[in-house]
């Protein structure tokens, strides 16, 4: 059974779709914790409704991005984690705290990438005038954006297509995608060979 700690800082509709997926699917894991770093982050009273643990490290009472991050990983370790995962959790992370989670910290990221790595994805899809759009779960690494990549999910874009109804597309697709990784993660089917992620063939239920 392995432990899943989720970081989000709001609403936290991708930490939603992780718990009902894992609870549906019957995962061989538990949500051991929700961590925010904000207090009053919607999402916690989601994960308390549902009886995961919770945790709020606010990053505005520590003075540096390195005493967060050190806070931070108290918290989460307390938990005792095999995977962490990062459902619209606004902070950059250090190099230290990423390379302590080093192929068990997953994010996803609202664009096909490399295509459109940081903020505004749907906006600077449009401004180059992209056919196709879409999110991609990846492994976290010191490089914003740019781990290996383990799934993608691809939308069409409309005319008449505006960053927020774009947004709405993209964010359905990715409700079904990121629990579809983060399963194959908890099912020892991933793994990193080379800067590449090898999903292993295995049959499951």
């Amino acid at each position: 059974m392995k432990n899943i700690v989720i970081l989000i800082s709001g609403r936290g509709s991708n930490m939603e779709a992780v718990v009902h997926a894992a609870r549906e699917e019957q995962w061989p894991a538990r949500i051991a914790a929700v961590i925010s770093n904000k207090a009053d982050a919607k999402g916690l009273e989601f994960a308390q409704e549902h009886g995961i643990p919770t945790a709020v490290v606010a990053n505005k009472e520590f003075a540096t991005r390195e005493a967060f991050d050190a806070a931070l990983q108290d918290t989460i370790d307390g938990f005792a984690p095999d995977l962490v995962v990062l459902a619209g959790f606004m902070r950059i992370l250090t190099p230290g705290f990423v390379a302590h989670y080093d192929g068990r910290m997953l994010n996803i990221h609202p664009s096909l990438l490399p295509l459109f790595p940081g903020l505004h994805t749907h906006q600077q899809a449009l401004d180059a005038g992209v056919a196709r759009h879409g999110a991609t779960v990846h492994f976290v690494t010191a490089e914003l954006d740019h781990g290996p990549a383990v799934l993608k999910a691809e939308v069409d874009v409309l005319p008449g297509d505006t960053p927020d109804t774009l947004a709405a597309r993209v964010l359905v697709q990715e409700h079904t995608l990121y629990p579809r990784a983060i399963r194959l993660f908890v099912e020892d089917r991933l793994s990193i060979d080379n800067g590449d992620v090898r999903i292993a063939d295995t049959t499951h239920n």
